[in-house]
């Protein structure tokens, strides 16, 4: 991707604003770590205000780093096996972030299948869990700016400047299933799940 310039994470991709309106806006962007990964196609917002969020009820140790600065990561482990990757937004104190739930590898293809143990692209970073394995993410990146080693995030392509995104219901929770928090690109192949046929776009 010759093409794709250096973003500074917290300018240009405003993660002080909401947590849904960064979700949209990271759609098409590119996510390395240590030189690996891949083009975002698929997030989930979270904001402390809806009881689905690791921030609802208030900071805690386990949380504390969703409670910002913005544009910093914010990482936990799933089920105590996943490791997931998260984007703080709003001010310092509010609580919300963003879920990278899928990539299209572009970047350490190679590395990614070492890491997952698998060849099928499609399948290597497909899901929050995976997304971690891929980009070898643990909890010693919690709390790190997004803007600085061993982060980077790239600009959509010049040959792909606009896409359309899907909108739907976040997979895998219980609590406020009623918010249309996932996007994802439209046709990709890499998304976890395909989304429903009639989610809207934009």
């Amino acid at each position: 991707m010759s093409s794709a310039a250096l973003l500074p994470a917290a300018g240009s991709l405003g993660f002080e604003g909401a947590p849904h309106e960064v979700a949209r806006r990271l759609i098409g962007i590119t996510l390395l770590v240590d030189g690996v990964g891949g083009r975002i196609v698929e997030t989930e917002a979270y904001d402390s205000s809806e009881p689905a969020a690791h921030s609802f009820g208030g900071p805690r140790p386990r949380n504390a780093a969703l409670f910002g600065p913005p544009g910093h990561a914010y990482v936990y482990r799933s089920y105590g096996l996943h490791w997931c990757l998260n984007f703080v937004c709003r001010e310092s104190g509010h609580g919300a972030g963003v879920l990278i739930r899928a990539l299209e590898p572009t970047h350490g293809v190679e590395r990614m299948r070492e890491r997952r143990g698998l060849d099928n692209a499609r399948l290597l970073c497909a899901g929050p869990g995976r997304v971690g394995q891929a980009l070898g993410v643990d909890g010693s990146f919690n709390g790190l700016a997004l803007d600085a080693p061993p982060f980077a995030l790239l600009a959509r392509s010049e040959d792909r400047p606009s896409l359309e995104v899907e909108v739907g219901p976040r997979i895998g929770i219980s609590k406020a299933i009623e918010l249309p928090w996932r996007f994802g690109e439209k046709g990709s192949r890499y998304l976890s799940k395909p989304f429903g046929r009639s989610s809207p776009r934009g």
